[in-house]
């Protein structure tokens, strides 16, 4: 729930200009010669009266609005209509010729010019032999627009005469001598409504723009409705007027087989074309002025199909597009035949017939340049920050990763193996040996590791790792710049830059060195617009359930997946959700009353597809093998008040001494926002406090903030601690295992999505043209200077957490006596190569062997989460054994030691359990203490292969 319904596609549609008008006449004569409509679609069509009526009833028996267009939050709507009043903000390149495409053929008409500028609102009327109907229609459109000059402002009407053989075109020259804002096109002959339409709209200087049939079988004054939804979905889109809504009232009906014929016509449009849309062809829309005329240049149809055309453009060019209950009467002298709709699915089937694949990508490359462009940055801004690790994939190790880059790689290693040789993929005894390790309660992203397995068999886990990472991060940006534009804003750039905030945020850039989990977030921002989605409101009650039943097995589906990918970034979403809509909630009673409904029901749907699927997935990470109850952080777990204001040891103006002395380690560096942007945050909260959104947001960032300080809240500089809102959760399921200096991530999209609101407003285009062409040049200026200092301010808040390049080590060589396989003869069948001192997440060497060279043989101890003691708490690594700790303590205090008979017999006891059949010394610090302490426990020297020394050890039993 959000400030405006957005559009869920990137596009920048072009905006044309504005066609000139010749002075002498009025008329709207175009620059160019000739209209390419590359379309064999009939002529003759009825341009004046309304299309095949779609449907005259509530039942339509279609599907809720798809994806890609219709809005789909009522939040959103009621938000921008009680709070903002405005346009979305418009991001657009305007091509400077678009208007040539303008009436091919046309005469001038009789009238007065419009400005050379924008006018408020541009009526088209399409009009063929229509000299008995035409004069009341234009009069009635006049007295209508006459009588509140406070709302419509200036106005145009532009009469587009189709090549009429009777009086038309002179009823309407007389109209527009009686009016100087009514304009005539005429055309040299009737080329149907398509070619009239695009005549009229190309011809146009309208901010919006409304079709409208000369019949006026839509009462003009429906146009109020059609205005207030417009405004209401942030003004870029389309509201039409629709006699299928449920609140749609038909005063005069048709025929009952006309009826019958439109809605069937009807539902095969929405199966060819545009889906959602309950009826496309009332002869009543309402556009924005800009896109419209973008819409119309691209158009190709001449006949009925312009209407499908049309909506069709603002579907997939990610606009939004709003039925609208309206008024309708059947009017008498109507030439609109029973098989129009035929003609129109032909005309649509030309459409698609005379395009190529290429033709089709070249469109689509153009409506989503801008996104492109965007997704583009994302990607190299991600290589850039792993450009260290690309430089030497063989050799290189991120520098802050501790043990996690080499338990990573063998995870996306046993995973490929598992799914090569058709083994349970939840568990594996190649670690740990011979209890084994529960995969599914490990951060193994079965749901990247299984469909990456032939990357990782053919090239390699490091190069897993490393795409893993660089792209999860990229497409992550790029998920919360596609909400961020379906959703908040219409701007894209700003969009751009709030979804790179909470991409690359430093909480996200210090996980970006160890956890993917963490950092491989797309799935999110897919759930909460699901979620969104099930919070529109429907045309009518059975598409509504439809549709919610629909968006909740997506809905369903999507979390599970996300399971696969990351159990506790889904918990922490969900929280943040639920702070946003709880807030949301108090601040738009009416809202949440409308949504809770389908919100509930949707969310039901959600959990009965979710159960079956993750039924035994769960029941093995809970109740399966080597399960565990919780993971033990400690108690210092929860951010100091202080590391929001400190800059990340990686941020551009961070210190990594300062950084480190207020996080646990340097891949939990969960805060770090910087206090340029929490003062940058507390400004735009002030400045926007009018938006409820805003003001969700801030309590949503907030709230995180605060449960994020753990259960025991340090004030700082002093030695006073107060009890923290954590306190009331960390003993429940699941909490109890989260580390809750992580909530603080939960800012990240937050303050990201402040910040695009923010820039939004500041860069939009469309208020300055209005202000500027309002204001004496010192006050534009003014109001330049005061956008250019504010987005300085933005820039100046931001800068300083630009993450820098992540910095790399060069790992260990394999020894060659696992590269080389001289491992073989010293491990026979159920036994385990014991490295010295054991792998654990300390120091996890060994587990870089085994991914580097295939998994050839299973090791003892180990890096993962795993039970301990007889309660099953989650510990990270296996459970200590005396020897292990023995020669751990050997390893970092560099003295060996002293061994008698009760240590030999431990150790052999340990090496039992471990089904040891050779001990392997590699090269390390304090080798050689190691190497004294092992000669003693075996009471013979090593056998030195491979660059290793090895004990091989006695068959067992």
């Amino acid at each position: 729930m959000t400030e405006k319904e957005i559009p869920d596609a990137d596009t920048d549609s072009g905006t044309p200009a504005p066609a000139d008008r010749d002075t002498g006449t009025g008329a709207a004569t175009p620059k160019g010669a000739d209209t390419p409509t590359g379309s064999d679609a009939p002529a003759g069509a009825d341009a004046g009266a309304d299309a095949p009526a779609g449907a005259d009833t509530a039942d339509v028996g279609t599907d809720a609005p798809a994806d890609d267009g219709a809005p789909t939050d009522v939040a959103v709507a009621a938000d921008a209509a009680a709070d903002t009043g405005t346009d979305a903000p418009a991001d657009v390149d305007a091509p400077a010729d678009a208007h040539a495409h303008a009436g091919a053929g046309a005469e001038a008409g009789t009238g007065a010019t419009s400005p050379g500028g924008l006018v408020d609102l541009t009526v088209v009327v399409p009009a063929y032999n229509e000299e008995r109907r035409l004069r009341p229609t234009l009069d009635a459109i006049r007295d209508h627009l006459r009588a509140d000059p406070g709302r419509w402002g200036e106005w145009e009407l532009i009469v587009v005469d189709d090549g009429s053989t009777d009086r038309t075109a002179e009823v309407a020259a007389e109209a527009a001598a009686d009016e100087p804002r009514i304009h005539v096109v005429r055309s040299d002959r009737n080329h149907g409504k398509g070619h009239a339409l695009r005549q009229g709209v190309l011809a146009s200087y309208g901010r919006r723009v409304l079709v409208t049939d000369a019949d006026l079988a839509t009462p003009i004054d429906e146009l109020d409705r059609l205005d207030q939804q417009l405004t209401a979905d942030g003004g870029g889109g389309a509201a039409i007027g629709s006699r299928a809504h449920p609140d749609a009232r038909i005063e005069v009906r048709q025929l009952a087989v006309r009826e019958w014929l439109g809605r069937l016509g009807n539902r095969l449009i929405q199966l060819v074309a545009v889906d959602g849309i309950s009826d496309t062809q009332c002869g009543f829309k309402l556009f924005d002025g800009e896109r419209a005329r973008a819409a119309f240049a691209e158009s190709r149809l001449d006949g009925w199909g312009i209407d499908v055309e049309i909506l069709r453009f603002f579907r997939r060019s990610g606009r939004p597009v709003t039925e609208v209950p309206v008024r309708w009467s059947h009017q008498p002298g109507s030439k609109v035949r029973p098989l129009d709709y035929g003609r129109v699915l032909l005309e649509l089937a030309r459409l698609r017939s005379t395009r190529g694949p290429a033709d089709r990508v070249r469109d689509w490359a153009g409506r989503h340049r801008t996104g492109l462009a965007v997704a583009g940055l994302y990607v190299l801004a991600s290589f850039f920050l792993y450009k260290g690790l690309w430089a030497d994939l063989d050799r290189a190790y991120l520098a802050d990763a501790g043990s996690d880059q080499n338990q990573w790689e063998w995870f996306f290693a046993v995973t490929a193996d598992n799914v090569t040789h058709l083994r349970n993929p939840l568990f594996t005894t190649v670690q740990n040996f011979p209890d084994g390790v529960n995969l599914m309660a490990n951060t193994v992203m079965l749901g990247l590791s299984v469909p990456l397995a032939p990357v990782t068999l053919a090239l390699g886990p490091a190069v897993t790792w490393a795409l893993v990472l660089t792209l999860g991060l990229a497409a992550t940006a790029g998920a919360w710049y596609w909400l961020f534009v379906r959703r908040l804003t219409a701007h894209r750039w700003a969009a751009a830059l709030g979804a790179a905030l909470a991409a690359f945020a430093p909480p996200m850039i210090s996980h970006a060195n160890a956890h993917p989990n963490f950092l491989v977030l797309f799935m999110i921002p897919v759930i909460i617009d699901r979620a969104l989605k099930l919070c529109a409101p429907a045309p009518d009650a059975g598409q509504g359930r439809r549709g919610t039943v629909r968006d909740g097995v997506l809905l369903g589906l999507f979390a599970t997946y996300q399971i696969f990918l990351g159990e506790e970034a889904l918990l922490l979403a969900v929280m943040g959700m639920l702070l946003f809509a709880l807030s949301y909630a108090v601040l738009r009673r009416d809202v949440a009353r409308a949504v809770f409904g389908p919100l509930l029901r949707g969310s039901g749907v959600a959990l009965l597809v979710c159960l079956p699927l993750l039924a035994f997935p769960l029941y093995w990470q809970f109740l399966g093998p080597q399960s565990y109850h919780s993971v033990l952080h400690g108690d210092n777990a929860g951010n100091s008040p202080l590391a929001f204001l400190e800059f990340s040891g990686r941020a551009l103006f961070g210190d990594e001494a300062t950084a480190d002395a207020l996080a646990m380690n340097r891949t939990e560096q969960n805060a770090f926002y910087g206090w340029p942007l929490i003062s940058l945050t507390l400004g735009i909260v002030v400045w926007l406090w009018r938006l409820a959104v805003v003001r969700a947001l801030a309590v949503t960032a907030v709230g995180a903030a605060l449960l994020s300080l753990g259960p025991r809240i340090p004030v700082p500089y002093t030695d006073i601690v107060v009890p923290g809102p954590w306190w009331l959760l960390r003993d429940q399921p699941l909490f109890e295992s989260v580390i809750e200096s992580r909530v603080a991530m939960v800012c990240a999209p937050a303050l990201g999505a402040l910040v695009a609101l923010a820039v939004a407003h500041l860069a939009d285009a469309r208020d300055a043209r209005d202000v500027a062409g309002a204001l004496d040049g010192r006050v534009a200026r003014q109001l330049r200077v005061q956008r250019a200092v504010g987005l300085a301010v933005v820039a100046a808040a931001l800068i300083p957490i630009v993450p820098t390049p992540l910095p790399v080590r060069e790992r260990p060589d394999v020894p060659r006596f696992f590269t080389e396989k001289m491992y073989r003869p010293y491990v026979a069948e159920g036994e385990s190569v014991v490295p010295v001192p054991l792998p654990d997440p300390g120091n996890a060497e060994a587990l870089h062997w085994l991914s580097a060279t295939g998994l050839g043989f299973s090791v003892p101890g180990g890096y993962f989460n795993g039970p301990w003691g007889e309660d099953r708490m989650g510990i990270y690594g296996a459970p200590a054994r005396y020897t292990s700790n023995m020669l751990r303590e050997v390893r970092y205090s560099g003295r060996a030691a002293v061994i008698d008979d009760k240590w030999r017999a431990q150790a052999r006891f340990d090496l039992d359990f471990w089904k040891g059949g050779v001990v392997v010394l590699a090269p390390q610090p304090n080798d050689a203490a190691l190497y004294e302490t092992l000669e003693q426990l075996f009471e013979r020297p090593g056998k030195r292969i491979g660059g290793v020394w090895i004990w091989d050890l006695p068959p067992r039993g």
